[in-house]
């Protein structure tokens, strides 16, 4: 029942929004309509689950407009209850998606609220998966609620934004009882199938192609697997199939983004059968695709790692004086082409330099190891 009502709260909130109600206190509404759901339906579950929703939620709706007397805006609305026709049954996902990602929303909250309205998780799951206290994660999204109340509809996010916040979602992983990869994927083929957009599809394949490495990132007593080091014979050949599927009917449309560019990456590295075989020459092309639509400095340290293995230790260090000093993992780059050029103690200095920059224990531990692994003269 919980999966089947995550998947009814979007298209219930969209109906509401659709007949004129503002969207925080649809929100609220709709919510409401769940939780007697959730006390009801085992008794006995509704022909058409979608009407009991749409119509619990209206009336809570028109409950909350009454109670504060808000005759003006009775006026300008017609508050009967419509009867069902056939936009009852359209999907409102991608609406609500762009809704959601509104510009005068903070990254965080356009999250925050996208879990919430359009992926039908509770506040507190969403509070567990940030590792926040529930009140605070329930106040940034009644804030954003607000927001949104506030700014009107017409103000809605653009492609790109919403693209964005699904991948801040995919990036957070699993925490707490919501696996927000899995949460990501399933909004990204949403947004994908609704969009028609070759940037939606470069993102969905983008997820796929990492989330089919994920079962050999880490060892058994969760230390970082590095890709070069990774058990490939664990990784998901259907979603890595899947992927490149997608990856190849978007770059068909010849309308290249930094999604599309990033998941081409992904697949080169995907389609080796061992790190040997890896298309460094063509990796190196793609991340020089990815620096043009995007000039950033993470790109130019991912790509001068990349030229290190393409042409030499030597030319990763020539690309390397290029990144600018505090880009994140730029020490850890640096100690890597270091060791290839043959400089261990000044590899193992970069390394602990490194791991006291780590911006995770896991990170940490694995740069520690590496550091010691050089000074205790072992090879790689």
């Amino acid at each position: 029942m919980e999966d089947l009502l995550r998947q009814l709260a979007p298209r219930v909130l969209g109906v509401l929004v659709r007949r004129g109600a503002d969207f925080a206190s649809a929100e609220d509404a709709v919510q409401e309509a769940l939780i007697e759901a959730v006390a009801r339906w085992p008794e006995g579950m509704p022909s058409d689950p979608q009407a009991w929703l749409v119509t619990v939620a209206w009336r809570r709706w028109l409950d909350h407009v009454r109670s504060e007397s808000a005759r003006h805006r009775r006026e300008q609305a017609d508050l009967d209850e419509p009867p069902p026709g056939p936009t009852e049954s359209r999907d409102d996902t991608l609406h609500l998606l762009f809704l959601c990602c509104h510009p005068a929303l903070t990254p965080s909250s356009a999250v925050a609220l996208t879990l919430r309205a359009v992926g039908g998780l509770t506040t507190r799951q969403i509070a567990e998966a940030y590792l926040v206290p529930e009140t605070t994660m329930g106040q940034r999204i009644s804030r954003a609620k607000r927001t949104v109340a506030d700014e009107g509809l017409g103000g809605t996010g653009d492609l790109g934004r919403v693209l964005r916040v699904l991948y801040l979602i995919f990036n957070e992983g699993y925490q707490g009882e919501v696996d927000l990869a899995a949460e990501a994927i399933r909004l990204a083929r949403e947004l994908a199938d609704r969009a028609d957009d070759p940037e939606a599809a470069g993102l969905l394949a983008l997820m796929l192609l990492h989330h089919a490495r994920r079962p050999s990132r880490f060892g058994t007593d969760g230390s970082l697997v590095t890709l070069a080091e990774q058990d490939r014979t664990r990784w998901d050949t259907g979603a890595i199939a899947e992927g490149i599927d997608i990856l190849h009917r978007a770059l068909a449309a010849d309308r290249l983004g930094e999604f599309q560019a990033q998941a081409a990456i992904a697949a080169l590295h995907a389609d080796a059968q061992s790190a040997d075989e890896t298309d460094w020459p063509q990796i190196v092309g793609w991340y020089d695709e990815l620096l043009a639509l995007t000039d950033s400095p993470v790109v130019a340290l991912n790509r001068a790692v990349a030229v290190g293995e393409a042409d030499g230790a030597q030319a990763g260090l020539r690309a390397l004086a290029e990144v600018p000093d505090g880009i994140p993992r730029r020490h850890a780059a640096h100690a890597f082409l270091r060791e290839r050029a043959g400089e261990p103690d000044r590899a193992a200095e970069l390394y602990a330099e490194a791991a006291a920059r780590a911006s995770s224990t896991a990170e940490r531990d694995h740069l520690t190891r590496q550091a010691a692994r050089l000074r205790s003269g072992q090879p790689r």
